[in-house]
């Protein structure tokens, strides 16, 4: 969406209504060539796994009693993570997203829909053709229905009707888009173990960044997100989610799409302005070692389930 949508993130092509789906369209497909052509070649002789990273957030009622939240609030979930593993674990993209844009391309006298379709072929190509789901997570929004006049210009963003919003008491260390809500992923996670099917999981990516560089490399926000993030999924096990390996994001601060180094999610300090970029540990390397060592949680009343 920011590489052929907005524009934002390389290529940097700004296709408006078309261009997001177009592209999501050719990744699926893609990658289910590539599933097939491991599973025909190569699987019998490595027993290895082929599966895909999604990053989605999620997305609560903000009114849990409104049906309208509620279902605006289904309808992030499935224009954010749905609609890249919709295809891939139940054979074609969510309903609801069909619904609102071919509903929105009609409004704007378009003779078929913006999200492009699959063939019968190609949707059983495609599903099924993940052994594991790779999970990117960081951050919880609030939503809630906002109808987006059709006389706007078409965008993936005007297309699910909705307006998303953040509770100004969540903890917000680092980036702008970023907000500690550790009970969203346990959420996030339970909807995934109902939706497609309780499937192997990899969390490939959670963690949190800085704004601004602390001198003493005293991260503990990092250190209380982590034991909030790890102490959900931690919950999300018990609830019988398939949850195999955990990934902090990151190990060291490094390029972060269009925010350059400005943003930094690393246990290591990077001095960007060293010729060697000199790597310094934060507060958070030492925390994050011993759950590594313990395997889980050093001391067991740490964590209240």
């Amino acid at each position: 969406e920011k590489g052929y949508g907005t524009g934002e993130h390389a290529p940097g092509l700004k296709l408006g209504g078309c261009g997001a789906y177009k592209a999501a369209h050719h990744i699926i497909k893609t990658h289910a060539k590539v599933w097939h052509s491991y599973n025909n070649t190569w699987r019998s002789e490595q027993q290895g796994m082929v599966g895909i990273s999604l990053t989605s957030s999620w997305g609560e009622p903000l009114d849990p009693h409104s049906q309208t939240d509620r279902d605006a609030a289904e309808r992030y979930i499935q224009f954010h993570l749905g609609w890249f593993a919709n295809p891939i674990y139940r054979g074609d993209y969510p309903e609801v997203m069909k619904i609102y844009v071919g509903r929105k391309s009609a409004q704007q006298g378009l003779g078929t829909s913006r999200l492009p379709t699959f063939s019968v072929q190609e949707k059983a190509y495609i599903k099924g053709t993940s052994d594991f789901l790779g999970i990117g997570h960081f951050t919880t929004r609030y939503v809630l229905q906002k109808s987006s006049s059709f006389l706007q210009v078409s965008s993936y963003h005007t297309d699910h009707d909705l307006a998303e919003l953040v509770d100004p008491k969540w903890p917000a260390p680092g980036s702008k888009w970023l907000y500690s809500v550790p009970w969203g992923f346990r959420r996030l996670l339970n909807f995934i173990k109902t939706q497609y099917g309780n499937p192997l999981i990899y969390v490939t990516e959670n963690g949190v960044s800085e704004k601004v560089q602390c001198t003493q490399l005293c991260d503990e926000w990092r250190i209380e997100y982590l034991k909030g993030y790890i102490n959900e999924i931690l919950k999300a096990l018990n609830d019988g989610v398939n949850v195999k390996g955990y990934t902090a994001w990151s190990l060291l601060d490094n390029f972060e799409w269009n925010a350059g180094f400005s943003e930094r999610f690393g246990f290591y300090h990077i001095d960007f302005k060293t010729k060697n970029k000199s790597r310094y540990p934060k507060a958070s390397v030492d925390y994050y070692r011993k759950i590594i060592s313990a395997n889980g949680f050093p001391n067991p009343r740490e964590v209240m389930l």
